[in-house]
């Protein structure tokens, strides 16, 4: 029996200084941050070039996309070894030199782990799929046909259509919950959990800092293969629901998010904790939003972090994201009972300052995107930065043709996809493809540089103090300043249609935080439990001002005040 299979409860912890509790990590989509060798694609050197504008914003760690060996159906995320780096990005020893180099700026370095699925081209599948009796044959979700041929249950794959495939091999199915070359392992085999947790090791021996865990509420099934119960086709008015994939027309309790999936995280914990200062944030993709994050958090034994996709969502208004706060204030006001990192954009949905930004003009936008990032980086958790949301880039309009992601090209028109996203990342306002390509490359970019970019690249935003980078540079380093923003407790106050606010407190400082989601002027009344004290201008806030005992804002203002001592 491996030595994994069983973590020991006498196991020592190493030391962790919770650094990132307060922590805001900085996502790279490694494709697409900084081409080194002309041949289209991002990768390890490139990535390494550029830290050092990582390290200026003032984020404590960077969170890679996958860069593990894979034949990039789903660009990284079908794996096919998880203990060595594609050549596409590099070497290992480029990962080496990577991870060197931002523990030199100050950074941590969180790699992005895969472990409910891998690619079809994974040597584990290739064992299981050529026989029923061999040693891996159990390795991955296999199941009969009906007797009528057809697959076992109606599960369904995210990515469209049933998520059974058929393989001629071993006449059976087997499971894959996105793309058919996705197959998805089976933990309910012991052998499963400690070879994955063997890759995990790995990294961790490498010198990474932490792991964001893909989809990691997928890695387990209903072993009975019970049906999903349908839900009927969701309402097309509701902008939460993507009612064109029919994935949304059942209830997932039986293909994801199953109760056995807590106890394969804390084998992962208990791993993890033998690192000092290491963390784990995951995806957590599922309808109950952050009632799952909280229940894949507490009691500090699974995951330190969790993420969902509800502020990932197409509304921004006031009433709806005060709901979302609301909703894990109730399920986790304190650490011991879950820990939320707050991502307002990431590689898998449209860019906040278009999915926000519906009828704005392009004042409006900056100012929405500006009032977003006070108001995520005054959360009580962690926060996830993607790359370009400093930056305020809109979302990228791709031609069909020109499309790369297997989604968007399934479900297009109605939905296209995710490369939108995912767009070369403009450093250089003049240069080739924006300065994501060396000088004189003669290959495309892997996707096409959005020219509504180029007014927003790095360095044109560098030599304007009054530029969206220069103010996300400014707030962070501000909130480095402020205990009640980083430890505090968070209470929310009023209930308005535009202007949402709260209260941070900590060693008996009060914080308000109060911000206008909305593209009209409004006022927010205070009452004895909200007098201001003082209106902390340093905070680089705009567009809100006191008028007695009333707060008054311009579209998208926000304010940080000092409150009065509580009386007694």
């Amino acid at each position: 029996m491996s030595s994994l299979s069983n973590p020991s409860t006498s196991v020592t912890k190493a030391p962790n200084n919770e650094w990132w509790r307060s922590g805001v990590i900085y996502q790279i989509y490694p494709r697409s941050w900084q081409d080194s060798n002309g041949d289209g694609i991002g990768d390890l050197p490139g990535i390494t070039r550029r830290l050092a504008h990582v390290a200026k914003l003032g984020a404590d760690a960077i969170w890679l996309s996958p860069i593990f060996k894979s034949p990039m159906k789903d660009f990284g995320y079908d794996v096919s070894d998880y203990n060595d780096v594609d050549p596409m990005f590099g070497t290992l020893a480029d990962f080496k030199a990577l991870v060197d180099r931002a523990h030199e700026l100050g950074l941590k370095v969180i790699i992005d782990q895969v472990l409910s699925h891998c690619s079809d081209q994974h040597p584990w599948f290739k064992e299981s799929r050529s026989s029923r009796d061999n040693p891996k044959a159990d390795w991955f979700v296999w199941a009969d046909a009906k007797d009528d041929g057809t697959p076992p249950n109606n599960w369904l794959s995210v990515f469209g259509g049933s998520s059974w495939q058929w393989d001629t091999r071993r006449r059976q199915y087997y499971l894959h919950n996105f793309l058919a070359s996705q197959p998805d392992l089976n933990f309910h085999n012991p052998e499963v959990q400690d070879a994955l947790l063997a890759s995990v090791k790995f990294w961790l021996e490498f010198g990474v800092d932490g792991y964001r865990l893909d989809a990691i509420n997928f890695c387990f099934h209903d072993a009975e293969l019970r049906s999903n119960p349908g839900i009927g086709e969701p309402d097309a008015s509701n902008p939460t629901v993507a009612s064109t994939n029919p994935y949304a027309w059942q209830r997932h309790i039986y293909d994801r998010s199953r109760p056995d999936a807590l106890g394969f995280l804390q084998r992962v914990r208990s791993l993890v904790d033998q690192y000092p200062d290491t963390t784990m944030v995951g995806e957590i993709g599922d309808e109950s939003g952050m009632l799952m994050v909280a229940q894949y958090t507490a009691d500090f034994d699974k995951l330190h972090m969790g993420y969902c996709f509800d502020l990932l969502a197409p509304d921004g208004s006031a009433t709806y994201v005060r709901g979302v706060i609301a909703k894990f204030e109730r399920v986790a006001p304190t650490a011991d009972k879950g820990w939320a990192c707050w991502a307002l954009s990431n590689h898998d949905c449209a860019r906040l300052a278009s999915r926000w930004s519906t009828g704005l003009d392009a004042a409006a936008q900056t100012a929405m995107v500006r009032a977003a990032a006070a108001l995520q980086l005054s959360l009580r958790g962690s926060v996830c930065i993607y790359q370009g949301d400093e930056l305020g880039l809109p979302e990228a309009d791709i031609a069909f043709e020109d499309m790369q992601d297997p989604y968007g090209i399934t479900m297009w028109p109605d939905f296209k996809g995710r490369d939108g996203c995912r767009t070369p990342f403009p450093w250089e306002a003049a240069a080739q493809d924006l300065g994501f390509s060396p000088a004189g490359t003669t290959v495309k970019p892997w996707l096409p540089v959005s020219p509504d970019h180029q007014a927003l690249a790095v360095d044109v935003q560098e030599a304007d103090p009054a530029s969206t980078l220069q103010a996300y540079r400014r707030l962070l380093a501000w909130r480095k300043t402020q205990p009640a923003l980083l430890q505090g407790t968070l209470t929310l106050v009023g209930e308005d249609a535009q202007v949402l606010a709260f209260v941070r407190e900590h060693a008996g400082e009060r914080l308000l935080c109060a911000f206008n989601l909305s593209a009209q002027p409004a006022t927010f009344a205070l009452d004895a439990t909200t007098a201001v004290a003082e209106i902390l201008s340093d905070s680089g806030a705009r567009g809100a001002s006191l008028q007695g005992a009333t707060l008054a804002f311009e579209p998208f203002g926000v304010l940080f005040a000092r409150l009065a001592s509580k009386a007694g």
